[in-house]
């Protein structure tokens, strides 16, 4: 039996039911979209998030990673990483026609959906840039990982068990990165502007908002 099947066969009927209703990538994001931000430093895997409507970027990245694989497409997550004044930012990017796309669960309005029209990877994480801010205003993307795929994680159960997913959490923390920025480019960024800074936080968990150690602890 293939995980997939073994992920249908744990959910009770009306829940298979609205897991069908899922048949886009929109709608994947469109669900992710309507749970609450989850504020809570734990890990849910995707069947307990579908089942408590709860998720922060971490949970919202593989449950659309394994709503993605409903569909068709590889379980895909990739990491972008950011400056220690912010969080990291996980994505579930799919690729159709050749070109790029993402689901993410966010707490701030431009780190969400992508449609699929970027050429590469870097294309698509660079959509975020502008998007991607600290708490203190400063543009906080520097890197990407390679791509992970969860499928060598289903010997561990990631889709239904919280228990991998640490390990998974460690591996993107091992895999390679590439740089989007350069120390030059870096040192002349300039401070989101207020309208955007307001903008990118409308609807926001003020809770779930990541502030450095030192100054009570966004999980973006």
């Amino acid at each position: 039996m293939s995980t997939i099947e073994d992920f249908g066969q744990a959910l009770t009927r009306p829940e298979q039911e609205r897991m069908a209703q899922l048949t886009t990538p929109r709608k994947i994001q469109d669900f992710l979209d309507r749970l609450p931000y989850s504020v809570e430093s734990i890990y849910r895997c995707p069947l307990r998030v579908f089942r408590e409507h709860t998720a922060h970027c971490f949970d919202g990245a593989l449950f659309g990673a394994a709503a993605l694989r409903c569909l068709g497409y590889p379980p895909l997550v990739l990491n972008m990483t950011a400056i220690s004044e912010d969080d990291d930012h996980l994505l579930a990017p799919y690729r159709r026609d050749g070109h790029w796309g993402a689901v993410a669960k966010s707490n701030f309005v431009g780190l969400r959906f992508r449609e699929p029209i970027y050429c590469n990877l870097r294309e698509l994480v660079m959509s975020y840039f502008e998007q991607f801010y600290s708490v203190e205003r400063k543009k906080s993307l520097r890197s990407y990982t390679v791509l992970l795929n969860l499928k060598a994680f289903d010997k561990l159960n990631w889709m239904m068990s919280d228990e991998p997913l640490e390990r998974i959490g460690e591996r993107l923390d091992e895999i390679r990165k590439v740089s989007v920025i350069t120390r030059r480019m870096i040192a002349g960024l300039s401070l989101v502007d207020e309208r955007s800074y307001k903008a990118g936080l409308l609807g926001a968990n003020k809770a779930g908002l990541y502030r450095p150690p030192g100054k009570r602890n966004k999980k973006t």
